[in-house]
């Protein structure tokens, strides 16, 4: 009988965009993407388009039978226009969550022409759904609550590639609040972390991961993080991310 206790080392892209951003590369199918990620020897991947967590269960589905974990999520642009990844185990969570995406978003209209198309499609890439409101915009509500949002439902809450010249924590608010309640700290894959802790001494040892930002197929699992973990699950993610157990995150 295996021991539940044995660690294993897991890859995980945790910042994954579909064809439903309207940046997202047409290329960027559910099926494209669960292919592409087990190519790539990827074992966790998580759905994280613009303000939308709508394609994470078609990806999961295709995902299981190839052995990936995958975790549902959106990258959720604040109303400081901050990128934040949210992240979520279950799908109870994920509906919860996208009816405070849905509410907070903005009534603007996507111009596809200049935006970029914005479309679900079903496991056999058909598309069945078109959304109409623009959705890079910035929510109505600030950082503060989408933090307490997320960690009320029992989500992650990692503010995404903090030290980018744009949509990041410090282009936007020139700093990284200490107040701020993250798992972890997402950083621009050519980031050296030395360079963030003597940027920012007042961190203490903050967790720092890195993923992909993938937008379009050839970038999936191209840049990832090395989780020590029992099995590659999103309640064991929580505990490498916080170094419990013996559970930890080894690298990038």
């Amino acid at each position: 009988m295996q021991n539940p206790y044995l660690m294993q080392t897991y890859r995980a892209d945790l910042h994954i965009h579909t064809v439903l951003s309207p940046c997202g590369d047409l290329e960027m199918s559910p099926r494209n993407i669960v292919e592409q990620a087990k190519a790539q020897n990827i074992d966790i991947i998580a759905i994280a388009d613009h303000n939308s967590t709508l394609h994470g269960p078609v990806i999961r589905k295709l995902a299981q039978p190839l052995g990936i974990t995958v975790i549902f999520g959106a990258e959720v642009t604040t109303r400081e226009e901050v990128h934040c990844l949210c992240l979520f185990d279950t799908e109870s969570q994920r509906k919860k969550f996208q009816e405070y995406i849905d509410l907070n978003l903005p009534n603007i209209p996507n111009d596809p022409k200049s935006f970029g198309y914005q479309v679900v499609v079903n496991e056999n890439d058909e598309i069945i759904e078109e959304i109409e409101p623009l959705l890079i915009n910035g929510l109505k509500v600030g950082i503060s609550s989408v933090e307490q949002t997320v960690h009320s439902l029992g989500g992650l809450f990692i503010p995404a590639h903090i030290d980018r010249p744009r949509n990041s924590l410090i282009s936007q608010l020139g700093f990284v609040p200490p107040d701020l309640k993250f798992d972890a700290l997402e950083i621009f894959w050519k980031t050296n972390p030395a360079d963030i802790l003597s940027q920012f001494p007042y961190l203490k040892n903050p967790t720092l991961i890195k993923n992909s930002d993938a937008h379009y197929i050839h970038q999936v699992g191209e840049t990832y993080t090395t989780y020590q973990l029992a099995e590659p699950t999103f309640s064991e993610l929580v505990k490498a991310l916080k170094g419990e157990d013996e559970r930890q995150v080894v690298g990038f």
